[in-house]
């Protein structure tokens, strides 16, 4: 295993090069939230991820297979920790998050999802002694806001009155594992970041056909239709492919702790693309929320470096 330190705050060509990776893949995964909602009726929760990861596996392996049969001997070396972060990264969160999609409502949907960046910082804190300092503190917790402004259609009040749910501590885990894997990105096996992708894509194939097995056996499985392999094909493309691809390798250019700021925008994001592909209204929240969002993040970013 090797041991990436979190990059150092001066502001560097690695920067420049990680905020547009890290931006296109909160637009994809923005979208991803778009397309679940068109998937529902379309194709079942189990059918998508293991078909999803399924093409995915196949695609890694055409584009990249000498990469990762280069590489193959020190995945090996390291399957325990490739399989864990694969099925809580990739399998689980994914299974998890259509769990609680069917148990909760939207607004705690993405409430929960919003809290990934502070289990981020706290694993990194916790496993690398990494600061997090007052300033960054306070633009994470705009960006929070940015969220719960939109979550909540601008009555931020409303929060008091929340009350966990099965679906809730479904989506809670699965964020808290997504921010387990993101975490563990920095002690990943010494692979290119093309091999390591194909071997989370494999492991998350495996993992989740069992699920898929389940899913079977309770007669609660849709194969795609026409519109649900329009779903998974840009699923596949943009979310699975290209959002996890640059997302890998954001986290080598600036660090897990900085990276996930920029997941913020995926809840603001999501609503901004329900109100141009779904034609849902768009109200004054939603740009006070993705004010805010943007703000927290520059916040930390610019101002959260020069104090730290």
């Amino acid at each position: 295993m090797i041991c990436v330190p979190e990059p150092t705050l001066a502001y560097t060509s690695a920067n420049r090069r990680a905020y547009p990776l890290l931006l296109l893949t909160c637009l994809f995964w923005s979208g991803n939230v778009v397309a679940s909602r068109l998937a529902v009726g379309e194709l079942s929760p189990m059918a998508l991820v293991t078909i999803r990861w399924g093409i995915v596996s196949l695609v890694m392996l055409a584009v990249c297979w000498r990469e990762f049969l280069r590489d193959l001997p020190e995945i090996k070396r390291n399957w325990i920790a490739v399989t864990l972060m694969g099925f809580c990264g990739f399998t689980m969160y994914q299974a998890l998050y259509f769990a609680a999609a069917h148990a909760t409502t939207g607004v705690h949907l993405a409430i929960l999802q919003g809290v990934a960046p502070v289990f981020v910082f706290a694993g990194a804190r916790i496993f690398y002694k990494t600061p997090i300092g007052f300033v960054r503190a306070f633009g994470l917790g705009l960006t929070m806001l940015g969220i719960a402004v939109v979550a909540t259609n601008g009555d931020v009040l409303t929060l008091g009155g929340i009350k966990l749910n099965i679906g809730d501590a479904a989506m809670l885990l699965a964020t808290s594992l997504y921010a387990a894997y993101t975490v563990a990105l920095r002690n990943r096996p010494a692979v290119s970041a093309m091999a390591f992708f194909t071997a989370m894509s494999l492991v998350a194939t495996v993992t989740s056909a069992p699920l898929l097995l389940i899913e079977i056996a309770r007669d609660a499985v849709q194969w795609p239709t026409p519109k649900g392999w329009a779903v998974l094909m840009y699923v596949v493309i943009f979310p699975s492919l290209l959002a996890q691809v640059f997302f890998i390798r954001g986290v080598e250019l600036i660090g897990p702790g900085r990276a996930s700021l920029f997941y913020n925008l995926v809840p603001v994001g999501g609503a901004i693309m329900a109100v141009t592909l779904l034609g849902e209204p768009f109200a004054s929240y939603h740009a006070l929320g993705l004010v805010l969002a943007l703000g927290g993040i520059m916040i930390a970013e610019r101002w959260g470096r020069k104090v730290s």
